[in-house]
């Protein structure tokens, strides 16, 4: 009888951890969209909306391993300043392309449903959000490394890191870094 309750608390016990984990995700989740909401209803030009949700994306999102993951194996062959131009560069493009998809003065509505933990340490918060009539399916990947962060943003089943890997994978396989960073330089001043 002992052995069958050690059991059942063994199965039970990393269930709640999960849950517990799945809980601090949302909560951190829900806690940065509501703040972009607010400010991207409160905005009244698109450098304004950028200077203001730029602090809370950074603190949300985890631009160093999305963009490592953008570029993928190469990145090992990056040197530290490469890096840092390649996530500075990634950083503006993000925020640029995420920005110009509001309108200041509108935001969306966020439905979010039922978060799910693929592996400890990673949680996958799906949501609807609704803008100017349309209805988008996003799924946030958050990893739990000093805090919760997302690492990856799914639209529409399309996954953001994979998209811009397809497009770093080539330009790395025909110039290495350089073709990277040229490409990454190009995106961010057509995203102005």
């Amino acid at each position: 009888m002992k052995h069958l309750f050690v059991t059942a608390l063994l199965l039970v016990c990393p269930v709640a951890l999960n849950a517990s984990d799945n809980s601090a995700a949302e909560t951190r989740l829900k806690s940065s969209i509501d703040q972009v909401v607010t400010i991207a209803k409160n905005a009244s030009d698109r450098s304004i909306l950028i200077a203001h949700v730029k602090p809370v994306l950074e603190h949300i999102l985890s631009f160093e391993t999305m963009t490592r993951r953008a570029v993928g194996p190469g990145w090992r062959e990056f040197t530290p300043d490469q890096q840092a131009e390649a996530v500075r560069l990634f950083t503006t493009l993000i925020l640029r392309t995420y920005t110009a998809k509001f309108t200041p003065g509108e935001y969306p509505s966020v439905i979010y449903k039922t978060a799910t933990s693929p592996s400890p340490g990673r949680v996958e918060i799906p949501t609807t959000a609704m803008y100017r009539g349309s209805r988008y399916e996003v799924v946030y990947r958050l990893e739990e490394k000093d805090g919760w962060t997302i690492t990856d943003i799914v639209i529409e089943g399309v996954s953001m890191v994979a998209s811009y890997r397809t497009q770093f994978d080539e330009e790395y396989k025909q110039g290495g870094a350089v073709a990277v960073l040229a490409s990454l330089h190009r995106a961010v001043s057509e995203s102005k």
